[in-house]
């Protein structure tokens, strides 16, 4: 079965972009208890507007000091049911949420496994297309050496039907925006772009083309681009929140507006 693939054209508010997740999951499980067939796999490909997430392991009394200073420089804070602690997503920055039922695969994958794709799908996109070499790690992710991030991971699995995704930088700026934290706890570990591997511009737009093929061709499955108007409530959310991100117009391009 084919993955229906869709690229939102503005950055998303990252709490409506969660409630849209959440949304997709409980039409599918819905969809699923009718007819075990009939559910859509979905990939959503989008940047957010300036945003701190903070993992599922993380207490609101552990990231309150934090959601205070970071809200500060200018960028949302939300706290999330993903796996892993506390990261950034922005401009910049390409951010996808596979929204799939991992029990459509004989046998079933396992989360293991499809962490596993899903950071062998990046490493690829980055050598294969970019010549940008990752080195093996211990931590979750894909590293360019042992202190330097570019991408990262955090998953949540229900019912066997995947939310929450990847991210890997593009641009040059989420770097600045970085700086302001210890990403997934990773103290002696710094991030880093696409933008400065290669050491030539790049966009975000160009990564998605052979991204969505390497996708579709490590998780064996075709890929199809979405058209929200033939997807019925799916669709229609998926419109609503595009018009609104449009409609909220640009983000402030000067990172850390609040200050430091």
């Amino acid at each position: 079965m084919s993955v229906l693939f869709h690229t939102f054209r503005a950055p998303l508010p990252y709490a409506r972009t969660l409630l849209l997740q959440q949304q997709i999951h409980q039409i599918q499980l819905s969809t699923r208890r009718i007819d075990p067939t009939a559910h859509k796999d979905i990939l959503l490909l989008l940047q957010h507007r300036p945003v701190y997430t903070a993992g599922r392991r993380q207490t609101e009394e552990e990231v309150a000091l934090e959601r205070a200073r970071l809200t500060n420089l200018g960028a949302d804070f939300v706290s999330t049911q993903r796996g892993g602690q506390i990261t950034y997503h922005g401009p910049g920055q390409i951010v996808g949420y596979p929204l799939m039922d991992l029990g459509r695969y004989q046998p079933a994958m396992g989360i293991r496994d499809y962490i596993c794709k899903m950071q062998k799908t990046m490493s690829t996109v980055l050598k294969a297309e970019y010549g940008i070499e990752s080195v093996p790690s211990d931590n979750t992710g894909v590293f360019l050496n042992e202190t330097t991030k570019i991408g990262s991971i955090g998953v949540q699995v229900r019912h066997r039907l995947t939310s929450h995704g990847f991210a890997f930088n593009v641009t040059r700026e989420p770097l600045a925006w970085f700086e302001q934290i210890v990403a997934c706890g990773l103290a002696d570990v710094k991030a880093e772009c696409m933008e400065t591997a290669m050491g030539e511009p790049i966009t975000v737009n160009e990564v998605i083309p052979p991204l969505v093929e390497t996708f579709g061709r490590i998780y064996g499955k075709e890929m199809e681009e979405m058209d929200p108007e033939r997807e019925g409530e799916v669709g229609e959310l998926i419109r609503e929140l595009e018009e609104e991100a449009i409609a909220m117009g640009g983000w402030n391009k000067e990172p850390l507006a609040g200050g430091a």
